[in-house]
């Protein structure tokens, strides 16, 4: 049977004639400059910035000669995650965690722009005269070289004023990225078949004003082209209510509800027609007496009379240039029930920026015509609205969804709005570009908010790229994963010690494998032992200070000389008991300058036979520079006023050695509550030290509490932790809100930084288990993520005792394994879900 359908190829139809030197050149002569947007990551833009990246807009685009076009296309795409399993050093939850984001699906933004320079004959032109509606093309000449080179001039000045203005990038498009390659496609070829990937191939098109196709994609149309589907008024950003709190704001642009927030396939295209505006104005006077003149027949005339002279007064009072703009969203789907509910989708968030949905049916081949990259000049001029640069803009999308840093180093996040996993540069790409000067790292959470799980989530990942990682614990938070890195390793790593009455931790500050005593291990003796001697309300004299000094360094001369002498506090003991104390005498040392029958006296229970002589004379060298995996779990002792701070100040002192022996090495320490103990009165100093030095040693120290109070109250946190900690993670804190003023004063956080602390956990997804972070580096950088992780994950970070528990039993039924029971148990858990 004979095909009566018409018929015609893209050719005929095809609107563009040659790509040249980035320029599109159509056969209308029409010249078009393409380029990427970069914008701004969604929730990490203040009202101020959104002021300032509206206000760049509207200075680029009046640099632009009358007769242009600028045209914003955003395309949003749905796709699904693809894991990365290809690594052969994969470590098992690494892999559980690619497993988990498997086929996750998730919206992908694509922003171009094009700035088209046409002539006032084109853009009147309507529908009637598109290219779709003419038998064929018929290539004009170009436009006079004058006119072209002003344009390519003010192409390169709305360029750099773009780029300067620190929010928006835009990336001038290549002949290879426009046209494509016998490889890739380019934009153009994307276009016609409603994909962004390189292997896009065009498909047929069905071309009827009820319903247009492109291969099996269903096409539908919304369209902002009337004053009266209009908003009554429009912003740079408005309030998102899901969100937002009674003490904080969180923002996004106008137009955000049609772009990320709208969870569907479509392409989001926004014109400005820069026409004469002078010419424009002139029009509106003869309307407005045209008007005037028959008010009298229809009280219509009167209302559009008053509206043109308010027109007319905002142009001419406020110098603002008359332009013409149109908006549409253009939503794809591959069955007509999905279109339906994309169709709904779109209206429903048209309604949110108070615009009133316009379903548009005729007109969509046309529109989808004259959004062909370098054809903008086919638009039919009936679809556009007269309205002001500046409102025009308000249109704009001004952000896009969270995107991965390109550096190697980091840790696998999730994004909060749809999941899709996300790789975190949080210390070496932001030295780099000078965000920090710093890595270390300050976390604030309270009970409950995810904080251990968090940082167990941290230090895995950062073990599994090299890191040397010392944590000293006080719940018990790291013991999973410190036995399933230790079961991976066969004992060479994973170290895990915990204080028991048994088997009580012991140390040797003394020893040194090479028996050399560098200056900070000298002042490292010195601490320790003033601390033991001093109460925390007792204040050192300066004379005292001398005098302990002075026995250290004598102490560390006999050890070089006599190579009989053991090092250990027993032997410093008696080095003070009998030699220094002749030293003293000799020197006529006076009682109140230092009182040695004191300082023997408070220090003999360290010494042999007294209470804790074990603590500080062990015989079993700890040989823990080669660990990369340690855990001091000091639960045990955290109330001991005794043990605990000394033994967490060798545990500092083990991380020293470790910082000044291991060249070229990451380390990391993270202190849970322990940093209590160092923050008092004759450890403080030390405490200053690491945090002021670990950086030049290619180190990070890293604080976790969870009591606001202990921020508040103490002076070294500030002037220590706080003040040398550029990267600060804050978890849930609603349950803080009243005391957040002085949070926020403590840790200097901005306006910005506080609507989106206190925005977490507002609005999680119920199909997904996570709990949101805010990593905030340098106050120049910050942003929300979800700390989302495979079952796996779960049961190796979990600190709920009973799940604790159960895996351990567990594990010992399956002949200590702890990997099969991980595996075992994070397998019922999906099944039972």
């Amino acid at each position: 049977m004979r095909n009566v359908l018409k018929a015609a190829t893209l050719e005929s139809k095809f609107p563009l004639m040659r790509v040249e030197n980035g320029y599109i050149l159509s056969k209308d002569a029409d010249l078009t400059v393409a380029y990427r947007v970069e914008l701004p990551e969604l929730f990490t833009v203040s009202p101020a910035e959104y002021e300032a990246i509206h206000s760049a807009w509207a200075k680029a685009v009046k640099v632009l000669p009358d007769y242009s076009i600028v045209h914003r296309q955003d395309w949003f795409i749905e796709e699904n995650y693809m894991p990365n399993m290809g690594k052969e050093d994969m470590s098992f939850l690494s892999r559980s965690f690619e497993r988990h984001f498997n086929e996750r699906p998730f919206l992908n933004h694509f922003s171009y722009l094009f700035l088209t320079k046409t002539t006032k004959e084109r853009a009147r032109q309507q529908s009637s005269f598109n290219a779709l509606t003419r038998g064929f093309i018929v290539p004009k000449e170009m436009q006079d070289r004058e006119t072209a080179v002003k344009f390519m001039e003010a192409v390169e000045q709305f360029e750099r004023i773009m780029n300067d203005s620190g929010q928006i990038k835009l990336v001038r498009l290549t002949d290879h990225e426009i046209t494509g390659t016998d490889r890739e496609a380019g934009i153009v070829e994307k276009y016609f078949s409603l994909s962004q990937n390189d292997t896009a191939c065009l498909q047929d098109m069905c071309l009827m004003p009820g319903e247009m196709k492109i291969g099996d994609s269903y096409l539908c149309l919304h369209t902002l082209s009337d004053p009266d589907d209009l908003p009554s008024k429009v912003a740079t950003d408005s309030r998102y209510e899901k969100l937002s709190t009674d003490k904080s704001d969180c923002r996004l642009s106008f137009a955000a509800p049609i772009g990320v927030l709208l969870s569907c396939n479509h392409i989001v295209n926004q014109y400005l027609f820069i026409d004469d505006s002078g010419e424009n104005l002139k029009r509106f006077e003869k309307q407005a007496r045209n008007m005037h003149s028959l008010s009298r027949y229809s009280r219509q005339n009167q209302i559009n009379k008053i509206w043109i002279e308010e027109y007319l007064n905002e142009a001419h009072s406020l110098g603002l240039t008359s332009i013409r703009a149109h908006v549409n969203v253009m939503a794809f789907a591959d069955s007509p029930e999905k279109l339906k509910q994309a169709k709904n989708d779109v209206g429903s968030q048209l309604a949110l920026m108070e615009c009133k949905p316009r379903h548009n049916t005729v007109d969509v081949p046309a529109l989808f015509w004259a959004g062909i990259p370098g054809g903008e000049g086919d638009f039919p001029s009936e679809e556009s609205f007269y309205t002001f640069i500046e409102n025009a803009l308000c249109f704009f999308i001004g952000e896009t969804n969270y995107k991965s840093s390109p550096s190697p180093f980091g840790i696998k996040m999730a994004d909060r709005i749809s999941g899709r996993p996300l790789h975190v540069d949080i210390s070496d790409l932001p030295m780099k570009k000078g965000i920090i000067t710093n890595r270390n790292k300050f976390v604030l959470g309270p009970s409950g908010s995810g904080k251990s799980f968090f940082t167990n989530h941290l230090v895995r990942q950062y073990y599994e790229q090299g890191t040397h990682v010392l944590i000293v614990d006080t719940g018990n938070s790291y013991q999973g994963l410190c036995d399933l890195i230790r079961s991976k390793t066969g004992g060479e790593d994973g170290i895990y010690f915990t204080y028991r009455e048994e088997d009580p931790i012991a140390f040797n500050p003394f020893y040194t494998e090479d028996g050399v005593f560098d200056i900070e291990k000298k002042e490292s003796i010195k601490t320790l032992i003033m601390t033991l001697w001093k109460r925390d309300d007792e204040a050192p004299t300066r004379a005292e200070e001398v005098a302990l000094s002075n026995a250290v360094n004598l102490y560390l001369e006999k050890l070089k000389t006599n190579r009989r002498i053991k090092p250990s506090f027993n032997s410093f003991y008696d080095f003070v008991r009998v030699d220094y104390q002749l030293i003293l005498e000799q020197k006529k040392t006076r009682e109140k300058d230092f009182d040695v029958y004191n300082f023997l006296n408070v220090l003999e229970p360290y010494y042999m036979g007294g209470e804790y002589d074990y603590l500080l004379n062990s015989n079993k060298q700890l040989d823990l520079l080669s660990k990369r995996f340690i855990v001091f779990e000091l639960d045990n002792i955290k109330d001991n006023r005794v043990l605990f701070p000394i033994v967490t100040i060798i545990l500092m002192e083990t991380f020293i050695n470790k910082m000044r022996r291991l060249k070229g090495v990451r380390k990391m320490i993270l202190l849970e509550e322990a940093w209590k103990a160092l923050s008092k009165e004759g450890m403080s100093e030390y405490l200053r030290y690491l945090f002021k030095t670990v950086r030049k040693f290619f180190g990070e120290a890293v604080v976790v509490t969870q009591e606001v109070d202990d921020i508040i109250s103490s002076p070294v946190v500030k002037e220590s932790i706080i003040n040398n900690s550029d990267c600060k993670i804050l978890l849930d804190q609603r349950k803080y809100m009243n005391k957040f003023d002085s949070i926020q004063a403590m840790l200097g956080l901005t306006g910005k930084e506080r609507s989106q602390i206190l925005s977490i956990n507002q609005s999680n997804d119920p199909a997904r288990l996570y709990k949101e972070v805010w990593i905030g580096l340098g106050g120049v950088q910050s942003a929300v993520y979800a700390t989302e992780v495979s079952a796996e994950e779960y049961y190796t970070y979990t600190t709920e005792e009973t799940e604790k528990l159960e895996l351990f039993r567990l594990a010992e039924k399956l002949d200590g394994n702890l990997e099969l029971a991980i595996k075992q148990l994070a397998e019922s858990k999906r099944t039972n879900k």
